[in-house]
């Protein structure tokens, strides 16, 4: 389990294939900041923009380590198929402060950045959340972009199933400290909806069919 507080900006340095075709996933190779994986061992979990990953090697002294993501994972995610920046997040331990929201890790769709500009202090993000998530965000509802754990502002949905818009209001800190202030229009990232939404959604179901 994850919070949504980024602890680090990492880079993916190198890709490797896992095999030759399209059903073979990748080998990433991914740049810390020094000191970063001093408590990481083999085996640990790591949200990399927003998605859950097991390290399968580390090498301190290039503050490097290596993980293996599936062709599904990397079919079903963004910005983890090419060199770049990317948010890191340790796994939450037990006594650990719960400072944003309770986040899996497990990456439900993927969204497009409308608009992405400063407002005053601050700046707004503006993201097309596809069809099937719009039922599950909400007016000061949480939601993870990209692994960090963010507040919806505003929401409209769009006619023709098209998804809704969300608007999430960035404070300089958070562009500051993780890799959203790479964003821009088009930009594609990694969306986690609120786990007790999908409870919610679940019990609603169920009651409907009883």
């Amino acid at each position: 389990m994850f919070t949504g507080i980024i602890t680090g900006m990492g880079r993916i340095v190198a890709i490797h294939s896992l095999g030759s075709s399209l059903d073979h996933g990748k080998r990433l190779t991914l740049e810390a900041p020094a000191g970063y994986l001093d408590d990481v061992g083999l085996g640990d979990s790591i949200a990399i923009n927003g998605a859950c990953m097991t390290v399968t090697t580390v090498d301190l002294p290039k503050h490097q380590f290596l993980i293996e993501i599936s062709a599904e994972s990397l079919a079903r995610t963004s910005g983890l198929a090419q060199p770049g920046p990317v948010n890191l997040e340790k796994a939450l331990r037990a006594h650990d402060r719960l400072g944003g929201h309770i986040v899996a890790g497990h990456v439900d769709g993927i969204g497009t950045v409308t608009h992405f500009a400063e407002v005053g202090e601050s700046w707004e993000l503006r993201i097309l959340a596809p069809h099937e998530l719009a039922k599950y965000l909400a007016y000061k509802g949480s939601i993870t972009v990209n692994g960090v754990s963010l507040t919806v502002n505003r929401i409209a949905d769009l006619p023709h199933q098209a998804g809704c818009e969300i608007s999430i209001n960035l404070i300089p800190h958070t562009v500051h400290n993780t890799a959203l202030h790479h964003l821009q229009a088009t930009s594609q990232v990694n969306l986690e909806i609120d786990l007790i939404a999908r409870y919610v959604e679940r019990m609603l179901q169920n009651e409907k069919n009883t």
